[in-house]
């Protein structure tokens, strides 16, 4: 028997490494109910919306759950508003194991997605360059 393959083949069994059903399933919730200023960056990132580059919404990384997440650049966009402000060490721990997997942290206040959303856009392309794959050895 052969597997299907497209879109309506059964996704059975896709877990990004290092998250656990729980964390996918609080992922698909958050992405239900977006915060207003999570919404507003949303249309500007999504369908490769900035500099061509692909990101994901409340996406599963290192078993936590980033906001945004584009995984050529390995870069975790997060839009802080009043819930992060009593929670500043847990977020900087948060930062650090994901710093040791390679992935950059921004971070951005709601106010200046509201405020300054094209500056924001603009700092998030200048983060980094997409990951490139092994290079191959010279040819001598």
């Amino acid at each position: 028997m052969r597997r299907r393959v497209g879109a309506d083949a059964p996704r059975v069994g896709l877990i990004p490494r290092g998250a656990t059903g729980y964390k996918v399933q609080q992922a698909r919730e958050m992405r239900r109910k977006p915060t207003a200023a999570e919404s507003v960056l949303w249309l500007s990132l999504r369908r490769r919306g900035l500099a061509g580059l692909r990101f994901r919404r409340q996406h599963v990384v290192a078993g936590y759950i980033v906001d945004f997440y584009c995984p050529a650049m390995r870069l975790a966009v997060e839009v802080d508003g009043g819930v992060h402000q009593d929670s500043s060490q847990r977020d900087a721990e948060r930062d650090a194991q994901l710093a040791e997997v390679g992935v950059t942290i921004l971070r951005f206040r709601n106010e200046r997605v509201f405020d300054d959303l094209t500056a924001v856009l603009h700092e998030i392309a200048a983060a980094g360059t997409p990951v490139a794959e092994e290079p191959e050895p010279p040819l001598d």
